[in-house]
């Protein structure tokens, strides 16, 4: 079974120099958001991911707002390149991702139009984080309600795939629960837009399994 590894975060307080009003709870945030490599994420998602307090969060948040590393929008906080000027330290004790679905997306199915029918939205027991952009493709990031798991879906090309991080909580049938709840919403979406596509997908292990997207 899985070892459950409580995020720690660390900082080099050397790069922090140029943000000389932040403190050692807005480093923390950053080193989150750096990690995950976030572009965009929500007061809610996060709030779940680091347990902390709204009103501290919002605080915290109001900082980072002020010295120009985030900037709030209507889907949330978005990071800006500011942040590439600190030297934020990973987390000491990093909490590895476990693969739990592959499959392929139908070929006619437009990655855009996708990511905007999940983007923000909630799923059973998951609550919608962030969004990470980067030149290898998308990756869209829930968290449960209880904060215990991270579950991401991450899109390149016809590629998709839905990984967990167990932050507190190692419950594997809840991971998958979660990562089937994710996948059927997206079996609706491309039932919805494209003509009927049958795509394999197979969990993390000897067994493969079939998903239709029909």
């Amino acid at each position: 079974m899985f070892k459950v590894m409580v995020p720690s975060l660390d900082v080099n307080w050397q790069g922090l120099s140029p943000y000389g009003s932040l403190s050692e709870r807005d480093a923390d945030v950053l080193s989150l958001v750096d990690e995950e490599d976030l572009t965009t994420f929500t007061f809610d998602g996060l709030k779940r991911r680091l347990g902390l307090h709204p009103e501290t969060l919002s605080r915290i948040l109001n900082r980072l707002e002020e010295e120009g590393i985030v900037k709030k929008t209507r889907e949330g906080y978005k990071v800006t390149p500011k942040i590439t000027k600190l030297k934020l330290s990973p987390a000491r004790r990093e909490t590895q991702n476990v693969s739990l679905l592959q499959t392929f997306l139908p070929s006619n199915m437009l990655t855009e139009h996708l990511i905007s029918e999940l983007k923000g939205k909630w799923f059973g027991i998951l609550r919608w984080l962030g969004i990470s952009e980067t030149s290898e493709g998308v990756t869209l990031k829930w968290i449960t309600e209880d904060g215990g798991i991270q579950i991401a879906a991450s899109i390149s090309g016809t590629s998709l795939n839905i990984d967990a991080k167990f932050l507190t909580s190692n419950n594997l049938d809840l991971a998958l629960k979660a990562a089937y709840q994710l996948m059927a919403h997206i079996s609706k979406i491309c039932n919805s837009t494209r003509s009927a596509t049958h795509v394999a997908y197979y969990p993390s292990s000897t067994s493969h399994s079939y998903f239709t997207l029909t």
